[in-house]
């Protein structure tokens, strides 16, 4: 009985140390240069203007808006939709929808700032700066994700 319970302990321990190597192969460093070098692509084939953000974020504005200003923490009501690069749609509203832009993607937060109310924006957003290595319903690990957003509210 002792050697049986020495060898279940011995197991478990074993088990406890092989489950905790084992690493997430995640990195954002890598992620985000395979994302760039898709968005990069992206754009060329389908003669995009956009501009690189520091963040990593690509941009297109389209219309630039001509109301109040925001910022990273501002409640804000957008129309919106997103889609694939390949061209999909996985999410669009269909009305005014409103929130605060910290609890949206960092690429929401970072790229809505760079328009007014009343303007219009395009946001390529690399995995990195959306939903990084987790799956969010019908949206994949590591998707890049290609947003065209309307600024209509701030407050």
């Amino acid at each position: 009985m002792k050697l049986k319970t020495k060898f279940l302990l011995m197991l478990a321990v074993i088990v406890t140390v092989v489950s905790s190597c084992s690493k997430d192969n995640y990195d954002p460093e890598r992620q985000l240069a395979e994302d760039d070098a898709l968005i990069s692509e992206f754009i060329t084939k389908n003669n995009i203007p956009a501009i690189k953000h520091s963040s990593g974020l690509y941009y297109q504005i389209i219309t630039p808006g001509t109301g109040a200003s925001v910022n990273e923490t501002s409640y804000v009501g957008v129309n919106y939709e997103g889609k694939f690069l390949n061209g999909n749609v996985f999410d669009k509203s269909t009305s005014i929808t409103k929130f605060y832009l910290t609890e949206v993607i960092e690429g929401w937060t970072k790229g809505v700032p760079l328009i007014k109310v009343g303007g219009r924006i395009r946001l390529i957003i690399p995995s990195t700066l959306a939903y990084k290595n987790q799956s969010r319903g019908s949206i994949p690990a590591n998707s890049v994700l290609d947003f065209t957003i309307d600024l209509l509210q701030a407050q």
